[in-house]
């Protein structure tokens, strides 16, 4: 059985390691599985060398891995069209949280002949076990299939409870000189950057996120030091990004890593996702002392009352006050705002400016987004249950065309009003941003020919 996995192209510069797809190569190849990797991120293939390699080359699978977006939603028809045209057409599944919600709509508009639902390091195995001993798709938990043009969504497979019996990512199937390459928040020129996973899921159920697996399922801290040890080593990677939706979700787990992360003396820096409640004092001094440079939050709206209608399970009191502790520890902390759930107006998106302006420390650009109702969320079904959006093709087709503008109007202002408003905002952001890399600029210039800066290396960027 030869499998070809797909990494598509998504336009950046340097790309994040395919996390997905590396699970599910280590997998496969545990299984005695051919598996192939086809880089098109790295060489920027366009759409049509993917048909000509596939008509090169004989391969009984082919999988592509996507997330929810209108610029993946277009990917996938366009891949799916080079997929559907090669003479030597293999079996074509798709994975990830873009079509794992409404499985009838991708299967139909890729024909693609089966999506893989949720989790997939069991389903693939299950999939591909099938199909090489010529057995009904009907009896693989965890997938919806094509047949004869009907569509059949099988019954849902359970979580995966000890995800340190996963393999790690098949590293040496991927070009890792390219991926560490990657730039985070306070990276430096030499540092090498990977993302790696310490935990699956989130014990929090806002309204805008799409999650189809409750609860949170840490690793052992044993398992995750090893992997970090090894990618030190075969890598040298000096910067780890914790990829998990949320690293911090309880104090004690948090403390409990980074007391073995100093224990061992790992020497790492690194960047997690964080949650503001549990920012303390106390935990956020021993998470820098363990390396940690930067935590990403999701704040979401600086007002009680919007924050309750998207069930974020936060106030703004606690936002402030976890914000502060986190500048105050010496981390940077990640401020993703966004604008436009229910109940949201132009008074509320203003404390949203008025909080970036007061405590942005210029480590990163951040503008404000307008909230999307992904297909899975609870917003999206609300905006279905209110004759906001019809279904699946009515979000993908025709409202959401770019994750900066409006796809679904939640809010009493027109669309127009909505994008005034938007511009505004984000108008201030963006000076507010650039007059501080101005000034920073003019510092360095100011140290090196007032102070003769005998370490300066000249006015670059990354």
């Amino acid at each position: 059985m030869r499998v070809l996995l797909v990494v598509y192209d998504n336009e950046s510069y340097i790309h994040s390691f395919p996390m997905g797809l590396g699970y599910i190569a280590a997998v496969l190849i545990r299984e005695g599985v051919d598996v192939e990797i086809y880089n098109q991120d790295v060489h920027h293939y366009p759409d049509e060398h993917l048909r000509e390699y596939l008509d090169k080359n004989r391969f009984d699978v082919v999988g592509v891995s996507i997330t929810g977006g209108y610029y993946q939603y277009r990917k996938i028809l366009r891949i799916s069209e080079a997929i559907n045209k090669s003479r030597n057409r293999p079996f074509y599944v798709i994975g990830g949280h873009g079509p794992s919600p409404e499985p009838e709509y991708f299967l139909n508009k890729t024909q693609a002949d089966a999506i893989v639902i949720g989790e997939g390091e069991i389903t693939i195995l299950d999939l591909v076990r099938a199909l090489s001993k010529h057995q009904p798709l009907s009896t693989v938990q965890g997938i919806a299939f094509r047949d004869a043009q009907k569509v059949f969504v099988n019954e849902r497979r359970t979580l995966i409870a000890d995800i340190d019996t996963i393999p790690w990512p098949a590293y040496s199937l991927f070009p890792m000189e390219y991926y560490r390459l990657l730039r985070m928040p306070h990276t430096s020129k030499t540092d090498f950057v990977l993302w790696i996973l310490s935990g699956r899921g989130c014990p929090f159920h806002c309204n805008f996120c799409y999650r189809m697996d409750d609860g949170f399922r840490p690793r052992r801290n044993e398992a995750i030091m090893e992997e970090i040890t090894y990618l030190k080593k075969k890598f040298g990677i000096t910067y780890v990004f914790f990829a998990d939706e949320l690293l911090m979700s309880s104090v004690a787990r948090t403390e409990s890593l980074c007391r073995d992360f100093i224990k061992a003396n790992l020497n790492i820096k690194w960047f997690c996702n964080g949650r503001l409640n549990y920012a303390k004092r106390d935990l956020l001094r021993l998470m820098r002392q363990a390396g940690c440079v930067f935590i990403n939050y999701g704040i979401e709206a600086m007002d009680d009352q919007i924050l309750k209608n998207m069930n974020k399970a936060l106030t703004t009191k606690q936002i402030i006050a976890g914000i502060e502790a986190t500048l105050e520890a010496g981390i940077s902390p990640g401020y993703n705002i966004i604008f436009g759930n229910i109940g949201e107006t132009k008074e509320t998106l203003g404390k949203g400016v008025e909080f970036l302006l007061k405590y942005d420390d210029g480590t990163q650009f951040r503008t404000i987004r307008p909230v999307t109702p992904y297909p899975g969320s609870p917003l999206y079904y609300y905006a279905i249950n209110n004759g906001l959006l019809k279904d699946c093709e009515d979000f993908y087709e025709n409202k959401h065309n770019n994750s900066d503008l409006l796809a679904v109007n939640f809010t009493n202002m027109s669309d127009e009003e909505f994008h005034r408003c938007l511009f505004e905002a984000n108008t201030k952001l963006i000076n507010n941003y650039y007059r501080k890399q101005i000034d920073a600029t003019v510092e360095n210039a100011r140290k090196l020919y007032i102070e003769r800066d005998s370490d300066f290396r000249g006015f670059r960027q990354t």
